[in-house]
């Protein structure tokens, strides 16, 4: 991957959040969601170093990070593309648009290209079934697709 986020610099980042929430009940969430924000993820080298540091069993972080959503395991791309596999959308097609999506980026659902540019994920309901099918890159909300949209909303972000 093109970007490294496991700097001596990001690190000193989370050493802060910890010794901020450190003894302090309930610390866990505030410290793996700060440390989302700084990594981009909580890899299990960040999950080792949250425990260590707030004596909380490895075991214990890695069914948190695992459970909540908001939680990636691996770096993601500058641009998150989800594509909505709901009832509404699959019918509509969606399947085909990350087919397409997967084909023109050359890259597997679940993964992040290895310029470090885009991470395909496969959504559950977003919400807007009246736009389906619909996928989201970042905060942006493309619907009533077909694959040949894919290449016109690649353009935008390459």
């Amino acid at each position: 991957m093109a970007r490294d986020v496991f700097t001596k610099e990001n690190f000193e980042k989370l050493d802060q959040v910890i010794q901020k929430y450190k003894g302090k009940p309930g610390a866990l969430m505030p410290v793996l969601t700060e440390a989302q924000k700084i990594f981009g993820c909580v890899a299990i080298e960040i999950q080792k170093k949250i425990s260590e540091e707030l004596n909380i069993p490895l075991a214990e972080i890695y069914g948190v990070a695992t459970f909540y959503s908001q939680f990636s395991l691996q770096p993601k791309g500058e641009y998150v593309i989800g594509v909505c596999l709901g009832t509404a959308c699959y019918v509509k097609g969606a399947q085909d648009i990350i087919d397409k999506l997967a084909k023109e980026l050359n890259v597997e659902v679940g993964k992040t290209t290895e310029d470090g540019k885009f991470t395909l994920v496969a959504t559950r309901c977003i919400g807007a079934c009246g736009l389906a099918p619909v996928l989201t890159v970042n905060e942006d909300v493309y619907g009533k697709l077909t694959a040949d949209d894919v290449d016109g909303i690649l353009a935008k972000y390459r």
